[in-house]
């Protein structure tokens, strides 16, 4: 199918796109709103609690290298994602990537996925407020907290999608802000600058540091990883509000490397070499004991533990409001292409899907089982079934951006149309394809291990994977749906 942008100058394709709008949606989000959303939901409590963690398990060295292999294959995806973005901006995102360029079904499948990886994630956040809010208050109910964080991402979301940016833009400051004042501190603190001695590598000695475990070790937190970053893909729903997106969509993918590479590769690194590997404290998730409060702890800030329960509570926030923004509108835009009952496709006099607002809100009620069956139980067993969600909305992300540009070769149009081009097509696309099916299989390899197979831990880590395969094939089956030849894939913009 050959679209009529063929003939128009780059320049003149750019500003169309910008000034064209989603039936219904305001495209209010301004560039330093999309740069902000797409670090915001890399900055959270996996790298403020999780990072610990994942240095216990395979050392600083091997924390740093699965990070930075996750975070590498992130940067793939995100310019995949972008060249898509910024030439064909909808808030269908790779849901509707995979309906015009792969196959309806597999849009279909990924749509629903995605709505359900961010949904549960919703829930999840809720559920580890009662944690945070417990740290101050812990003799108040689970249902409290829940339902007042609840209210209030809903309410940042019903008021306007401008609205949701600037309290996206807040909560990322926040988080940025803190993390840079520790890489500075902890540095500090490993020269001796601050007073004290000079730790510089000792800790690097300890034991079978800086890789502890070896490579399987490395495998095992490589879901811990992938947790961290999901929410970066935001950017390509977002584009559907986006005043200017060929613009604004390469601008924030272009630093998405160096902010990794920044905040979780150095911060890392800084925990490592601060605190020894064998340090018990870091395998746990309790926010007094977080890696962040045990270093400002030792460079003798006050309070630190208290700081910090509130900057990690800010990053809750920040991903669950993300959370609910970006479930609402893959929700609407399903309901808006007939793969949704049509209520839900409503749209408030702000341009807020409010019916798929509301029906996202009343998932994130799940997060209020944490009041009858152990706040930590029901967090894990969310975040679990959540990640599993994200990495295979990655792969779709791959599969999408090789399809499509090469059908947009096939079709005779030039590349120069494109407002942002990828670099090193096709390894992008196959290399982040690889790891992800990579991390998706073997995500708890160790429940296969022994001499009886952990059911429990199969299910809880790979439920996700049926879920989708039965989204997929049932749709394939009811609307004998097929592959879409290059030739034919719909690059109408």
């Amino acid at each position: 199918m050959q679209s009529s942008v063929n003939a128009v100058q780059p320049e003149t394709y750019s500003e169309s796109i910008e000034s064209s709008t989603e039936t219904g949606l305001r495209r209010s989000l301004k560039s330093r709103h999309l740069t902000m959303i797409s670090l915001g939901g890399t900055i959270g409590t996996g790298l403020f609690l999780a990072s610990g963690g994942a240095i216990h398990t395979a050392g600083p060295g091997g924390a740093i290298v699965s990070y930075l292999i996750i975070g590498i294959m992130v940067y793939f995806l995100m310019q995949s994602l972008a060249e898509m973005a910024s030439y064909m901006p909808v808030a269908g995102s790779f849901s509707t990537y995979a309906t015009k360029f792969v196959d309806p079904s597999l849009g279909f499948a990924l749509g629903w996925n995605y709505w359900y990886n961010w949904a549960i994630t919703i829930a999840a956040e809720l559920s580890a407020v009662t944690m945070i809010m417990k740290f101050w208050f812990p003799h108040t109910p689970s249902l409290l907290w829940s339902s007042v964080f609840l209210v209030l991402m809903f309410l940042l979301n019903y008021l306007s999608v401008k609205g949701f940016g600037e309290a996206e833009y807040w909560f990322s400051l926040i988080k940025v802000v803190t993390v840079i004042i520790f890489i500075i501190t902890g540095t500090a603190m490993i020269f001796g600058i601050m007073g004290g001695e000079s730790i510089g590598l000792k800790n690097l000695t300890i034991g079978d540091a800086p890789f502890h475990g070896g490579f399987m070790a490395m495998l095992g937190i490589f879901m811990a990883a992938g947790f961290s970053f999901q929410g970066t893909e935001l950017l390509g729903v977002a584009a559907g509000e986006t005043d200017n997106p060929a613009k604004a969509i390469p601008r924030a993918v272009k630093s998405v490397f160096w902010r990794i590479l920044l905040f979780y590769v150095l911060a890392i690194l800084v925990i490592g070499l601060l605190i020894p590997y064998t340090n018990e404290n870091l395998a746990n998730g309790d926010v007094s004991v977080s890696p962040f409060t045990l270093v400002f702890q030792k460079a003798g800030i006050a309070f630190a533990a208290s700081i910090m329960n509130a900057v990690i509570l800010t990053a809750v926030l920040s991903a669950g409001n993300s959370g609910m923004y970006a479930s609402t509108r893959m929700l609407w835009d399903l309901a808006r292409e007939g793969k949704a009952p049509k209520f839900l496709a409503k749209l408030n006099k702000n341009g807020v899907p409010i019916n798929a607002l509301i029906a996202t809100t009343l998932v994130g009620t799940l997060a209020f089982l944490a009041s009858f069956f152990g706040d930590g139980t029901v967090y894990v067993w969310l975040l679990n079934a959540s990640g599993m969600s994200g990495f295979i909305a990655w792969l779709g992300i791959a599969i999408c951006h090789y399809r499509f540009r090469r059908a947009f070769v096939a079709q005779g149009k030039d590349l120069g149309l494109l407002p942002y081009k990828t670099h090193l097509f096709p390894f992008g696309p196959l290399f982040a394809f690889a790891v992800c099916a990579f991390v998706i299989l073997g995500q708890n390899y160790s429940a296969f291990i022994g001499d009886h197979i952990d059911w429990n831990g199969v299910l809880v880590s790979y439920i996700g994977l049926p879920l989708f395969l039965i989204l997929w094939l049932g749709h394939k089956f009811v609307k004998k749906t097929k592959v879409i030849p290059l030739e034919k894939c719909d690059l109408e913009v």
